[in-house]
């Protein structure tokens, strides 16, 4: 802080320092600048902009695809796979294309939306309510935020560290065995 003094006499003051004059606020009455080198200033703020866009969280929209005369086993794969993409925290877009015949009964769509709703209302909030626009029913749905201070993330790694540990091991041969079944399961992922 060094008060109100004239452009040449604050840039010789820079100079002298080996530093420069950063004008901060131009907008202010007068001027405010500062004293610093600019081009670790620059370096600096590179950085954290490189670890902000690390610690980015991007989220995605996934399409889940159904019809109206939908199986149960194959609703409840696409169930699955909704949870699954909501605990990745990205969002679903669910579409209900009606095909033929089936636009005559929109109500038999609409109650299969419905199901999958009430389903996956644990882990997640409709974002858009179903819609029809011409053939397709559409609906969105995202994950619930998580509160900072409820633990819901402890407690699911808990739940893991407890089935991990109630698994039976007798050795190498049921290490590689079990190994081969989680890949197998879909458990783990490599990308």
């Amino acid at each position: 802080m060094l008060g109100v003094m004239a452009t040449r006499d604050a840039q010789r003051l820079a100079d002298q320092q080996g530093l420069d004059l950063v004008e901060v606020s131009p907008n202010a009455e007068p001027p405010v600048c500062k004293i610093m080198d600019f081009g670790k200033f620059r370096y600096e703020e590179s950085i954290k902009r490189k670890q902000a866009r690390k610690n980015q969280k991007t989220t995605l929209i996934k399409e889940v695809k159904f019809h109206a005369s939908v199986d149960a086993n194959d609703l409840g794969h696409k169930l699955r796979q909704i949870k699954d993409f909501l605990a990745e925290g990205h969002k679903v877009k669910m579409t209900l294309q009606y095909r033929g015949r089936e636009n005559a009964h929109k109500e038999l769509g609409m109650g299969v939306v419905r199901s999958v709703i009430q389903e996956c209302l644990s882990c997640a909030v409709v974002e858009q309510p179903p819609r029809l626009i011409g053939r397709t029913l559409g609906c969105m749905l995202a994950s619930k935020p998580v509160k900072p201070g409820s633990g819901q993330a402890s407690t699911a790694s808990q739940q893991q560290h407890n089935q991990a540990a109630s698994r039976p091991s007798s050795g190498a041969a049921s290490e590689s065995s079990d190994t081969g079944s989680c890949a197998s399961r879909g458990g783990t992922k490599t990308d």
